[in-house]
């Protein structure tokens, strides 16, 4: 797509207030392939305003309607698919087909939800004596990331809009085409004006003016744990809703009884899913002593097939990070099997898959979040080791357990420190809440409870 040389603001495209612009790169050749403007506050306050005289009539749209508006902005997200998979790869790097059946074909799915819950859900309920109301909360602030663009965009926007809320986004600065193809397909859905606004801009500008706005209600924020308890303190100030979706460290535990071919190499392909920018990504794969040495083959033999198939990460800045942490865990003492800091090809951000071996709890490619394509596996005596070492960062975002017995594996989910685990590679499902424990995160996403996040309780007595 062309990118728009102005902001989605009160449903129209208008000028930002500077004239200043923000690149868009190709990451896998580094070529510059547009340029967005980069917002300032000015040009929040106008989105911000816009949203808030907005609300009033959107929060009083019937839910039928608000449900028809998100069907039909389903539907075109559905007809522009191969553009939207298109733009996800030119701007982030991320393989056609991973962007064809991921990048487009879940936020889809995401949008089609909510179009359902809209529809169904109930916004009054009896208590006793009292008729319990569900309003929008009022005016969010979005702030998306760019590992999944269009995905992150509609988890905050579909809820926030079936909920009866107006919105405004501030993107990701890497991967702002995305944003400015859903506000055109908003637009195209026949979403009234100002219920839903596009500010791109840099996060320490647009962003910080969002989170920090009197005439928002709420902040919605998916990135890094570091940004979040900055956007928490501010929202916190004016004693406003946050949402975070932050970091995670996860931990795949494989116990002794699983199938451990296929629990290894669904384990390698979760990490080296989008180059290993997935914040749920299973980094850490737990394998019982007895079989570690045969689960770090099979690891490194896996991870080698994706030489040639996954994408770059998102900037040459990113590049750097997932280096100095490969480079930090060879100079801690863990074994590379697969991969490496070197780059393995000469132009675009590109990170080889890496596997260490010999990983111990305390290390820091086991504790802090890399976002790259690397997995560190790490070995236990028992089951009470086990759950230690998954239980041993300041995440809790997701997991995975693998074991024979479905009931087994079930026994020690239970246990885990986290927001969501997979039972022997369990699918996605749209309608189940995502969210983490710990320093992952406050507040959850998608289905009913992601709904749920976007309104707040009245109750009348009788």
């Amino acid at each position: 797509m062309k990118a728009h040389d102005g902001l989605y603001i009160d449903g129209a495209w208008r000028p930002a207030g500077g004239g200043d612009v923000i690149e868009v790169v190709n990451p896998a050749d580094e070529q510059v392939i547009g340029h967005v403007p980069a917002g300032t506050a000015l040009d929040v306050d106008t989105a911000v305003r816009a949203a808030r005289a907005a609300l009033p009539a959107w929060a009083a749209t019937p839910p039928a309607e608000r449900a028809a508006r998100l069907t039909a902005l389903r539907d075109v997200l559905l007809a522009r698919k191969d553009e939207i998979a298109e733009t996800v790869t030119a701007e982030l790097g991320s393989p056609l087909q991973f962007s064809q059946a991921v990048h487009a074909g879940v936020p889809i799915a995401v949008a089609g939800s909510y179009a359902e819950l809209a529809a169904a859900h109930s916004f009054e309920e009896r208590a006793g004596n009292s008729t319990v109301l569900h309003e929008p909360i009022g005016v969010v602030g979005a702030i998306t990331p760019w590992n999944y663009p269009l995905h992150q965009i509609v988890a905050k926007a579909a809820p926030a809009l079936a909920a009866g809320c107006t919105l405004v986004l501030k993107p990701a600065e890497d991967t702002p085409l995305t944003a400015q193809l859903f506000a055109e397909a908003v637009h195209e859905a026949g979403v009234p004006a100002g219920v839903f606004n596009l500010v791109t801009g840099l996060g320490p500008v647009a962003g910080q003016a969002l989170a920090e706005h009197p005439g928002v209600d709420m902040v919605s924020f998916t990135g890094s744990t570091a940004v979040g308890r900055q956007i928490g303190a501010v929202a916190g100030a004016a004693v406003k809703k946050v949402a975070l979706e932050l970091g995670g460290k996860s931990a795949n535990v494989i116990l002794p009884s699983a199938d451990l071919a296929k629990a290894v190499n669904v384990g390698v392909a979760n990490v080296m899913s989008n180059s290993g920018q997935t914040c749920s990504a299973w980094t850490r794969m737990l394998v019982h002593a007895s079989r570690y040495d045969e689960a770090v083959e099979l690891a490194a033999t896996a991870a080698a097939k994706y030489a040639d198939r996954i994408g770059p990460v998102v900037n040459a800045k990113q590049r750097e990070r997932v280096r100095g942490y490969i480079e930090k865990g060879v100079a801690e003492g863990a074994r590379l099997v697969a991969g490496g800091p070197e780059a393995p090809r000469d132009k675009g951000y590109f990170v080889a898959p890496t596997v260490f071996a010999d990983v111990t709890p305390e290390m820091t490619i086991a504790q802090e979040e890399i976002f790259g394509p690397v997995l560190s596996v790490l070995r236990y005596e028992d089951e009470e080791d086990a759950l230690r070492i998954a239980n041993g960062t300041v995440y809790g975002l997701a997991g995975a357990v693998w074991a024979g017995d479905e009931a087994e594996a079930v026994a020690f989910a239970r246990r885990m420190d986290t927001g969501q685990v997979d039972i022997n590679g369990g699918r996605f499902n749209p309608l189940a809440p995502f969210g983490g424990y710990k320093q992952s995160g406050v507040g959850r996403e998608l289905g009913t409870h992601g709904l749920a996040e976007y309104l707040q309780t009245k109750s009348l007595q009788f």
